[in-house]
């Protein structure tokens, strides 16, 4: 055989063998598959004792003990999984304005809110995505090196199992009504401004699932393209903002338009502005509510990136904290731009620090 007549004068037989055989060390899952293909490839009990083993399943042993394990890396994102994604944010979008649409137009009354929050309390559960969504792939800087390795031993991930996600959910869920309700139930103020700016909210729902499946793939892609955990952070960081500022762009526009069709349905009584669309939009609502919708934005979108990327219970904590704190501040007597402000932005700081302290890790991103 070709392959046993070249290991004849090589001072270190295996080290030929593993450089020529490298890809299949590499991508062996056990001695026996290694040991399988070197049979395929021609080499039988004189090459192995060439290489000063017994047999090929010694041989294979120490090749699989020295050569670093390197999987395949995830294969690129297909237009079903596009699909998938994009279906699942216009499903939370509809899942969330219809019955905030419908609180609008029946007035916040109990037995209008209760059968308005189950499709909220739901969504999350609705727009999960299959547990097969993401094909199993362990990046090769979390895998055990061996200590002469120069990056040194790596410890295996420690992930949490999925079946904890869908209990989570539900008080994610609750949450997640909870904030989109409140501003239509909230007593007070403007009216037609409230409405525009909940039913924008309620949109954008769909806007931070399509964030956090971003932010997913982003992550998952990054696991094959890195070499160390350290590369894999660095490249990870700039994508949380990212993805928490498209969000909030598409928020803001969503809202800018609401607020525009707003003052033409339900016009302000007194003189006209000149000045068209634009004009009459940015005098609907100041600084205060814009700065409230923004941290409804952030409370939309964290726990939505939470619950996506391995971390079910900081979201079902993190959703209904935010509504509770400026359910809080309402009934201390506090208007509701300045009790989301106040309240919800505390709850949002907290929620960011932490998600950019865990969402970085690899193994958020399994």
């Amino acid at each position: 055989m070709s392959g046993t007549a070249s290991l004849g004068g090589s001072a270190d037989p295996v080290r030929e063998v593993m450089a020529e055989h490298r890809e299949l060390c590499e991508r062996a899952v056990d001695p026996l598959e290694i040991a399988a293909g070197l049979e395929e490839a021609g080499l039988g009990p004189d090459a192995a004792a060439r290489c000063r083993h017994a047999d090929l399943f010694s041989l294979a042993e120490e090749l699989y003990a020295r050569v670093p394990r390197r999987p395949p890396p995830p294969g690129p994102v297909g237009p079903r999984r596009r699909g998938a994604a994009a279906r699942a944010a216009l499903t939370a979008a509809a899942l969330a304005v219809l019955p905030c649409a419908g609180v609008a137009a029946l007035g916040a009354r109990w037995p209008v809110l209760l059968p308005a929050a189950v499709p909220l309390v739901l969504l999350p559960v609705l727009t999960a995505p299959p547990a097969g969504s993401f094909p199993p792939f362990v990046p090769p800087f979390v895998l055990p090196r061996r200590p002469a390795d120069p990056l040194g031993p790596v410890p295996p991930p420690r992930w949490p199992a999925g079946s904890r996600w869908r209990p989570a959910a539900l008080g994610y869920g609750l949450g997640l009504a909870a904030l989109l309700l409140l501003p239509l139930a909230a007593p007070g103020g403007d009216r037609s401004t409230a409405v525009a700016l909940a039913l924008a909210a309620a949109v954008s729902a769909g806007s931070a699932e399509r964030a956090a499946r971003w932010y997913r793939q982003v992550g998952h892609g990054h696991l094959g393209a890195a070499a160390t955990l350290a590369e894999f952070r660095s490249r990870m960081r700039p994508v949380l903002p990212v993805a928490v500022a498209l969000h909030l762009a598409v928020l803001g526009a969503l809202s800018f338009a609401a607020l525009a069709v707003s003052a033409v349905v339900a016009p302000r009584p007194g003189p006209g502005h000149g000045g068209g669309l634009l004009h009459l939009a940015a005098e609907r609502a100041g600084p205060v509510p814009w700065a409230a919708q923004g941290v409804l934005g952030l409370l939309l979108v964290l726990p939505a990136l939470l619950a996506r990327c391995g971390r079910p219970g900081a979201a079902a904590l993190g959703a209904p904290a935010g509504a509770a704190a400026t359910l809080g501040l309402l009934v201390l007597g506090r208007p509701l731009p300045s009790a989301l402000l106040l309240g919800g932005g505390a709850v949002a700081a907290a929620l960011l620090a932490y998600a950019g302290a865990v969402l970085g890790r690899a193994g958020s991103h399994r």
